[in-house]
């Protein structure tokens, strides 16, 4: 087996990966997920709540989110992102979220994409809890990468 955990040493200590002799490159991630819920929940959603438009404050959370990575998994490498793009979008049985990250460095912006994702996807449970706590937080998944050494990810073409 060729492959290995890349935050793992060989003594099993997590570590950072160093990335210094990595090129700098141009990176872009984009991840998606969902939030269902009942269509109580999401008329309220089309209409606003009290807290203000959910989608826009679940779209300011994503990108906050983003740039907040590296606080928040331990690992992570601090980046300077040159673009954080969320979108959330009704659909027939809740909200829809993609997030587009970009930045020109060392290493990848999956993890501030998948960040993104899932923290306006909480924003939007948050917001619309007092309605439905019931709703499912699901399919957060890395839809595409590109740059770096891997090169490019499209997801279901692995």
């Amino acid at each position: 087996m060729s492959k290995r955990l890349t935050h793992i040493d060989e003594s099993g200590a997590a570590t950072m990966v160093d990335v210094g002799d990595k090129q700098v490159t141009s990176r872009e991630a984009v991840a998606r997920g969902r939030v269902l819920m009942s269509a109580e929940a999401l008329a309220l959603v089309r209409v606003g709540s009290k807290k203000g438009d959910v989608l826009q404050v679940a779209r300011i959370a994503g990108i906050q989110a983003a740039k907040r990575t590296s606080d928040l998994i331990p690992l992570c490498h601090p980046l300077a992102l040159d673009s954080v793009k969320v979108e959330l979008a009704i659909e027939e049985d809740g909200v829809g979220i993609s997030a587009r990250v970009r930045c020109t460095g060392r290493t990848g912006v999956e993890m501030e994409a998948l960040t993104a994702v899932s923290v306006a996807a909480l924003t939007v449970y948050d917001m619309v809890k007092a309605v439905d706590k019931a709703m499912v937080i699901e399919s957060v998944v890395l839809e595409s990468k590109s740059g770096g050494r891997s090169g490019h990810y499209i997801r279901g073409s692995e």
